[in-house]
């Protein structure tokens, strides 16, 4: 199926590696231009420089997107080096998992300005560009924990603001030929996630609560996010796509 975005300009946050690292290359394989952006330069600019190495278009901007202006930099030096700016991916974000009794004030806040801030932020910047240009995307990661998970609190309460924020858009944008989707990822294997201590206990219990008896790849949730990104998906807004092997609850 050819998705249709060939020489569109795509901006992943988050993506040195794990999720955002396979969505942005999906989204190159697509012919698409991809912006690699993180707090984490060094693997930041490798992953650049591995879609690079594939000839795949990709350019790589340093910034942290809970400051308005750094955030503001990564558009106009997006829109300065690839001319455009069609595709945006909120996928920064990262847990701090804590029962709420120990949960402390920073672990609530960090969590809240990388996820929703930043997403806040970055949405905000490119939206100017896609209602003047009558067309974009954005998909924001979620995850399976809107639902609620022990000890993540504050993550599914993240998680779960990035859809309601996508509901919201969909119905502001839409007029405009924007698309506001979510993509939720379940149990994936990531090296975040691979680095748990109870990594294995962890994938033991995911797996038996999902109908398809295997762990999610980082490739599952860049498919799914490329589809939405696509032209194929131009009636698609507001929605949410669980990628969770069948595991909702």
């Amino acid at each position: 199926m050819d998705l249709q975005i060939n020489g569109k300009v795509a901006i992943v946050t988050g993506s040195a590696r794990g999720l955002g690292a396979a969505t942005a290359r999906r989204l190159a394989e697509e012919g698409a231009r991809v912006v690699i952006t993180d707090i984490l330069s060094e693997q930041a600019e490798a992953t650049a420089a591995a879609l690079r190495a594939d000839g795949l278009q990709a350019h790589c901007i340093i910034a942290d997107i809970t400051k308005d202006a750094e955030v503001q930099r990564l558009v106009d030096e997006t829109v300065a080096h690839f001319g455009g700016i069609h595709i945006l991916v909120n996928n920064a974000g990262f847990p701090r998992d804590k029962y709420l009794v120990k949960m402390s004030e920073d672990d609530w806040d960090l969590v809240m300005e990388v996820m929703l801030k930043g997403a806040f932020l970055a949405t905000k910047a490119v939206m100017p560009k896609f209602i003047e240009q009558g067309w974009g995307r954005v998909i924001n990661i979620s995850s399976r924990a809107h639902f609620g998970n022990p000890t993540q609190a504050n993550y599914s309460a993240a998680k779960a603001g990035l859809i309601g924020m996508a509901k919201a858009l969909a119905i502001e944008e839409g007029r405009y030929g924007v698309t506001v989707n979510c993509v939720a990822p379940g149990f994936m294997e990531t090296e975040m996630v691979q680095a748990l201590a109870t990594y294995d206990t962890i994938k033991e219990r995911a797996v038996a609560m999902q109908p398809i008896k295997r762990v999610g790849k980082p490739t599952d949730i860049a498919d799914a996010v490329a589809f939405l990104a696509s032209e194929r998906a131009g009636f698609i807004t507001g929605e949410v796509l669980h990628v969770t092997g069948g595991r909702y609850g």
